[in-house]
């Protein structure tokens, strides 16, 4: 299954951090929710599950920066064993790859004070709301793609 083919990723050291990013189950749950509780559309999932397999190389190669976001916004947050809603700087990072002519982009997500982990796999690409009414798949958003 996807599941267990993401919890066997093992951390891989990237060109362009010279450091290494995860795989944890922050980067799971945003492949299968768009936001806590709301979850995906199963198309959706499928989409991204079936690139998972080029993330570690594509994070692995990656050593030139296509997109870059900070911004402070709410996070869950470990507290005193308690989860609280905390607002923390938040960086994104987007990497783009063209494996068997489809481009794909790989966001890593970094919270301050904390390591660097895969947060999405998309298509880079946009479909036309105008063109049969198809969902947008890929909307520039770094926290929501």
């Amino acid at each position: 299954s996807a599941t267990e083919f993401y919890n066997s990723l093992e951390k891989v050291k990237c060109l362009y951090f010279s450091d290494f990013v995860s795989f944890n189950s922050k980067g799971m749950s945003h492949l299968k929710f768009k936001s806590w509780n709301n979850t995906r559309p199963i198309r959706d999932q499928y989409m991204r599950f079936k690139l998972l397999k080029n993330a570690s190389e594509i994070i692995k190669k990656s050593h030139t920066l296509q997109e870059f976001c900070e911004r402070k916004r709410l996070e869950r947050v470990q507290i005193n064993s308690r989860w609280e809603q905390r607002a923390v700087s938040v960086k994104y990072y987007g990497f783009i790859a063209i494996i068997d002519e489809v481009r794909i982009k790989i966001i890593v997500k970094e919270t301050k004070g904390g390591e660097k982990y895969f947060w999405s796999i998309i298509p880079c690409w946009k479909q036309d709301k105008s063109i049969l009414n198809k969902k947008i798949l890929h909307e520039g958003d770094l926290e929501n793609d």
